[in-house]
């Protein structure tokens, strides 16, 4: 059984993952609007990548006997000056995704909740990767500069990146 502190903490997780779906869903649609169609693929597959977080944490409360108390999504942007400043602003979002799974693991550790504290194992791994990638992307961006070639060509690289389902171990 999950305690009631954990089940609330976890709760609010999903809500944040769900808001950086509709995060990344709005970023989308605004590179599809500016004709990045690359980029737009990128954040809509991070669109349903949050998803997938969302309902892994919604399975786990589930099965360890908790209530999911899903809350409404606060607002999002849904414009951005350029695709360095959305990659950005998504890298500071994701440093602020990773503070908050360190906070649960560091409640279900509190907790002895070990079952948790296991399943969140999988969600720090994710967000080492979610930071790399994300700095990678700032780091072709920042080479490029204003270079309309440059970004064509990391547009083009970005629309090659395929939806893969989270598999947690």
């Amino acid at each position: 059984m999950l305690s009631k502190k954990m089940e609330e903490a976890i709760n609010a997780q999903i809500n944040a993952e769900f808001w950086s779906a509709y995060l990344y869903l709005s970023m989308s649609c605004d590179f599809a609007r500016k004709g990045l169609k690359g980029m737009a693929n990128w954040f809509s597959i991070q669109f349903r990548e949050e998803q997938d977080h969302a309902r892994m944490l919604m399975d786990h409360v589930l099965a360890r006997g908790g209530k999911v108390a899903l809350a409404p999504i606060a607002e999002v942007p849904s414009a951005w000056d350029s695709p360095l400043a959305a990659f950005e602003d998504t890298l500071k979002h994701e440093k602020s995704v990773t503070a908050r799974i360190n906070a649960l693991c560091e409640l279900a550790a509190a907790e002895k909740d070990f079952a948790s504290a296991n399943r969140l194992v999988w969600f720090i791994d994710e967000q080492i990767e979610e930071e790399e990638n994300v700095q990678g992307i700032i780091d072709a961006l920042k080479l490029v500069g204003d270079d309309k070639v440059g970004t064509f060509m990391l547009d083009k690289e970005l629309a090659g990146r395929v939806y893969a389902s989270p598999v947690a171990g």
